[in-house]
């Protein structure tokens, strides 16, 4: 499975960014889909996941209310909808794959995309 996560850009604190994640290579049949983010100098972190089927989703309590996770399996995409950025969001966002029930454990996923830089200036 590859994944390619794009949309990453410079936004001004406040504005919005929409991060997009495509999967080929297999079918995510039955797979969640998840981001995660790695900021200058620190361990990457989880931010979202969302299930196969899109009727459950769970976040970080820092993006909470800010942030959407969705996906349309036909295009075997999952999408981070961004809103209200803070520059605390800086990083590079990677989506990722992983089976069975939702988690933010970074060790559970098993596909991995090469990541997409979002910058927020204040």
């Amino acid at each position: 499975v590859q994944l390619q996560a794009s949309g990453g850009g410079v936004a001004l604190a406040g504005a919005s960014l929409r991060l997009s994640c495509v999967a080929s290579g297999r079918t995510l049949s039955g797979y969640n889909m998840g981001w995660f983010r790695q900021a200058p100098g620190k361990e990457r972190e989880f931010v979202a996941v969302i299930s196969w089927s899109g009727g459950r989703t769970y976040y970080a309590d820092s993006v909470k209310g800010r942030f959407t996770i969705s996906k349309d399996n036909a295009k075997s995409t999952v999408y981070l909808q961004m809103n209200s950025l803070e520059p605390e969001d800086t990083a590079v966002y990677y989506c990722a794959a992983t089976y069975g029930v939702l988690k933010s454990v970074e060790s559970a996923y098993s596909y991995w995309g090469q990541g997409t830089l979002v910058t927020v200036s204040s």
